[in-house]
């Protein structure tokens, strides 16, 4: 389970997370849900440790992780996908992935090219020849690679065509059941995180505003939340 409390983030004097608290349980897939600058990314760099935070707690099971440096916080069972994916365009695909492993030597694990079989067909290809739902695949699998508990995908959706945005849906849920961890995902488009996540929050200037389980979600609610 990931357990966050009372998390305070700011740039410089402002502060831009105010005291978020939230858990994501095992084999759980959570959205984060909100408009361009209500603090999502900025959630999802503290988690990993790209930004510090000023107060709080970030918990992995029983190990703190919220003093540790980011590649620490990879080393306890979290991995991040940025928003934008940030693949290395001049890299293989395979060289991307091993960028991704704890350990040089290791083995890309089997079960990576049997969720992107696309990569695997395409694995001497470099990064940057790929489409952008391509991409996100790769940044994903390289994510996996380092076999962590709790995976963090920062805006997926972002420049993918809404044909391949059902297909990223489907991969997530596969890869919640067959690796067995949690997903936290920020996301604008509602209709993906109705069909991604079991639970949803909503973020709005620093503050979580709304949880529901997709279950009980009004679509019109949440939508509300997400236009301009």
């Amino acid at each position: 389970m990931l357990q966050v409390d009372n998390l305070f983030v700011s740039y410089g004097q402002s502060e831009v997370l105010h005291g978020l608290t939230f858990t994501a349980a095992r084999r759980e897939i959570l959205a984060v849900m909100g408009r361009n600058g209500m603090g999502k990314s900025t959630l999802f760099k503290s988690l990993i440790g790209i930004l510090p935070s000023r107060r709080g707690s970030v918990r992995l099971g029983d190990k703190e992780l919220g003093a540790l440096p980011s590649h620490a916080r990879v080393h306890g069972g979290l991995a991040y996908v940025p928003q934008g994916r940030m693949i290395f365009p001049t890299l293989t695909v395979l060289d991307n992935i091993r960028t991704g492993l704890k350990m040089a030597g290791e083995t890309i694990p089997e079960e990576i090219f049997a969720l992107f079989p696309v990569l695997f067909d395409m694995r001497s290809r470099k990064g940057g020849n790929l489409s952008g739902g391509q991409q996100q695949q790769l940044a994903i699998a390289r994510a996996l690679a380092s076999n962590p508990s709790v995976l963090l995908l920062d805006e997926p959706t972002e420049g993918i065509q809404p044909s391949i945005i059902k297909d990223l849906a489907r991969v997530l849920k596969e890869i919640r059941q067959m690796k067995d961890l949690t997903i936290v995902v920020s996301e604008q488009v509602l209709s993906f995180a109705l069909d991604v996540a079991d639970r949803l929050l909503v973020i709005e200037k620093g503050h979580f505003v709304e949880e529901v389980a997709r279950a009980d979600a009004d679509a019109a609610r949440l939508g509300a939340y997400l236009s301009v």
